[in-house]
């Protein structure tokens, strides 16, 4: 079984930045493209940034320029930096990553979410 486990969320004024991390833990065999989503209240989840097992980022066109994403050289720990955030970056971020586990299939696999509130 493969694990994400996020950290970094809370509360900041707008223009403050916050950093979030997600790292993936269990037997993991392989992991391949990393990625962030939100989900703000009555609205739908929605890709955020993700980056692949050779760095190649996405990043959505409602932050770019403000956050980037990044993975440590074990590749599996992702970052997500969030600079000059705004009160409509406020929503729940998930961590989802496509692992291989014990079981030697390919899953995607996501975190229990972190809340970022972006006050004005």
């Amino acid at each position: 079984q493969v694990q994400l486990v996020e950290s970094g969320g809370g509360w900041v004024q707008a223009g403050g930045s916050l950093r979030l991390s997600c790292a993936a833990s269990g037997r993991i065999f392989g992991i391949r493209t990393m990625g962030w989503y939100r989900q703000a209240p009555g609205k739908q989840r929605e890709l955020v940034a993700s980056i692949t097992s050779v760095s190649t980022t996405n990043i959505a066109d409602s932050v770019k320029g403000r956050f980037t994403i990044s993975r440590d050289n074990a590749k599996t720990t992702v970052y997500l930096q969030m600079n000059n955030l705004k009160p409509e970056d406020t929503a729940v971020y998930y961590c989802k990553t496509n692992a291989q586990g014990a079981s030697g299939y390919w899953f995607d696999y996501w975190g229990q979410g972190t809340q970022v509130t972006v006050s004005s």
